[in-house]
């Protein structure tokens, strides 16, 4: 049986007498005649060759089996092409179709999300994607062309395709288990730390490769995962410069220690956000910027 096409405001109309429970009620909410209403279900059922509402024995419409099953297809059709039309209408507006942010790992973690869900409700048409690297790996997608903006830490490579602005920071503290040789000292002297393993972030990029960022031990393990490196730790294998936000439950609850080495007692880790020259900023980035900057502000106030 050869099938007819309904159109989008047939459709519509169907989905009107669904809600409102009537044709008078999908009637008004539509600004039409009821008539218009009834006539429009009628052809679309035509068209279709089934029966979508029992009129039969009740003075409202019904769903047929045959129109439950149309149901949730034709919500889906309405869906796309309300989308369709406000993404047409964003990228009219100079809004960007999408956004891919790199975040350094060093970035607190609960404050991305946060930002993250916030950008969702206020940009639902921009498709957004996430990359969370390390150090150099920020500046070597900026570059590639693969993020839009990016929020990277001090060691990132100067480029002239690249602006960069310095937003805010976070406090990196020297932490090891209590278990741990240094966090049994009463007191570490200049050079002691050398002497014991030290877990070190490592660049997953060839942008910045064999630069060091507070590295001070001769014995290292290096690492491509901040969670990595929070194990081990945990576990006293080594110690290493971990950014307070990420272990302060742990010193509170004394599975990590702060160490006070004389060389490294503590130290600012900054972030700069990096985007292309030659990439104009639209209000989704713009705003993403904005985010970013303004959550490292609230935590120095």
């Amino acid at each position: 049986m050869d099938v007819g096409q309904p159109t989008l405001d047939q459709i519509r109309l169907f989905l009107a007498v669904v809600d409102e429970g009537s044709f008078n009620g999908a009637a008004r909410r539509l600004g039409r005649a009821i008539s218009v209403v009834s006539y429009g279900i009628a052809i679309m059922e035509a068209q279709l060759g089934i029966t979508l509402f029992d009129r039969e024995g009740s003075r409202r419409p019904i769903l047929t089996e045959a129109g439950k099953a149309m149901l949730a297809n034709a919500r889906a059709v309405t869906d796309d092409v309300d989308a369709l039309v406000a993404g047409v209408r964003s990228y009219n507006q100079g809004l960007e179709p999408e956004l891919t942010l790199a975040v350094d790992v060093m970035y607190p973690t609960a404050d991305v999300a946060g930002i993250l869900r916030d950008f969702e409700q206020v940009f639902p048409t921009v498709e957004l994607r996430l990359h969370v690297e390390a150090l150099g790996a920020i500046a070597a997608l900026v570059l590639d062309g693969r993020a839009n903006l990016g929020i990277g830490g001090p060691v990132i490579v100067e480029d002239p395709a690249l602006e960069r602005m310095a937003i805010g920071e976070v406090e990196l503290v020297p932490v090891a288990a209590p278990s741990h040789a240094l966090a049994q000292m009463a007191s570490i002297l200049p050079g002691v730390s050398r002497q014991y393993r030290q877990l070190v972030l490592t660049d997953r990029s060839p942008l910045t490769a064999g630069r060091d960022f507070s590295v001070l031990s001769t014995r290292t393990w290096r690492l491509a995962d901040l969670g990595a490196k929070h194990a081990l730790l945990l576990e006293g294998i080594g110690w290493g410069n971990m950014p307070r936000h990420a272990v302060a439950d742990d010193l509170d609850a004394g599975r990590l220690v702060k160490l006070s080495i004389p060389e490294a007692p503590g130290m600012a880790y900054g972030f700069n956000a990096l985007w292309r020259k030659d990439c104009q900023p639209g209000p989704a980035r713009t705003w993403m910027l904005q985010a970013v900057t303004d959550r490292l502000k609230s935590k120095r106030m």
